[in-house]
């Protein structure tokens, strides 16, 4: 059987969470469609990462460079000239002509329950790239429960047709006890300790303007700084304001980093007193599983997916209400024994997670949709 795979999502060298799932997932997926005697053809608008390249002739890979509409024009017309047993697509969306068998994963619908936080051109290709791939899919991929519960709900589809398949976890990340390691790392970003941290893009779902007021009510009760790792998205300006009109004292004592290497996420999470992470919507939420994989206390919102894939192993609060949200804050840096429960128990809850399992898991559901 001939598997299409779009890997475009794969070939970004600054990955976030949807590029970090395309690359780990078809890394897992290549060497267990190869066991079962499988073809898989990898489509990227670039050269793939040195762990997408395979020797085997089963595994071939199709660079199409095109800087602008490069899933519509190019990918498109190449499906419909070599048009595979079933395309996937892990982390974009099915190519408007195409007719062919295809899979697609979709992360989340928070376009729809936040739509205040997109742009109005961005809520429309949101809209209707997940319809389309919800439409078009003979299964549909979902992260957690949550996001299945949401695409059942919100775009009607039948709960048999989406598939709900947990990424795994990064099997190189783990707890870094070097504190000289810590140390530079912190040099590198200009991070002062102690602090939190919160990771992901700067862009309004992640709620940092109520996590910026939060922190500004509870800062003169503890030490900490609070490190606001990863690089500018969408609409980023109104929290550079919120940044901008405090006062210097407080200002000072946060730090923005801009994009965060992944060789130096497990020392930046390992020193960190807690993983700060109140986001309105998340389809799964890799930085709490990262965090707890390097035995950081994680504080996280009640809503969307997080409580299912944070398990026991995070304090939960409302991402709505700002006073519930320092007074987890002052909780989470002074409680030792609450940081310890929650260290412990996210340990246990990180082995839920394991990218062998998920590509065994969707390599099941390919094979099905193609026949």
């Amino acid at each position: 059987m001939l598997f299409g795979i779009d890997a475009s999502r794969a070939v970004d060298t600054e990955r976030t969470g949807t590029e970090a799932y395309a690359y780990r997932l078809i890394t897992a997926l290549l060497p267990l469609a190869e066991q079962r005697g499988h073809h898989v053809r990898l489509y990227s608008n670039g050269p793939l990462p040195a762990a997408l390249q395979s020797m085997s002739p089963l595994i071939t890979s199709v660079v199409i460079p095109f800087p602008r509409l490069w899933t519509h024009v190019r990918l498109a017309a190449e499906l419909h000239r070599r048009p595979p047993d079933l395309f996937f697509t892990p982390a974009h969306v099915i190519p408007a002509s195409y007719r062919g068998p295809a899979v697609a994963t979709v992360h989340d619908l928070g376009y729809l329950a936040f739509p205040e936080m997109h742009t109005r051109r961005q809520r429309l290709y949101l809209d209707w790239s997940s319809r389309h791939n919800v439409r078009r899919s003979r299964v549909v991929l979902a992260d957690s429960r949550a996001t299945r519960d949401d695409v059942v709900r919100l775009m009607a589809a039948s709960p048999e047709k989406v598939a709900v398949v947990y990424p795994g976890k990064d099997p190189t990340l783990q707890r870094v006890t070097d504190s000289a390691e810590i140390n530079r790392v912190c040099t590198r970003y200009g991070i002062i300790q102690p602090y939190c941290l919160h990771i992901g893009t700067i862009q309004p779902r992640k709620n940092l303007t109520r996590l910026i007021t939060a922190f500004g009510q509870i800062a003169a009760h503890i030490p900490h700084h609070l490190v606001l790792a990863g690089k500018a998205g969408w609409m980023a300006d109104p929290i550079r304001d919120t940044l901008d009109q405090l006062p210097s004292s407080l200002r000072q004592r946060i730090i923005l980093t801009g994009y965060m290497a992944d060789e130096d996420k497990a020392a930046l999470l390992s020193g960190a007193a807690a993983l700060l992470f109140p986001s309105l919507y998340e389809g799964f939420g890799f930085p709490v599983v990262e965090a707890q994989q390097c035995g950081t206390p994680v504080l996280c919102a009640d809503s969307s997916s997080l409580p299912e894939i944070a398990g026991d192993g995070a304090l939960t609060v409302n991402p709505l209400d700002v006073a519930a949200l320092a007074d987890g804050i002052g909780r989470i840096v002074a409680d030792t024994a609450l940081q310890a429960n929650l260290i412990a128990a996210g340990q246990r809850n990180v082995q839920r997670f394991d990218w062998q399992q998920s590509a065994e898991r969707t390599l099941d559901l390919l094979e099905k949709a193609a026949t």
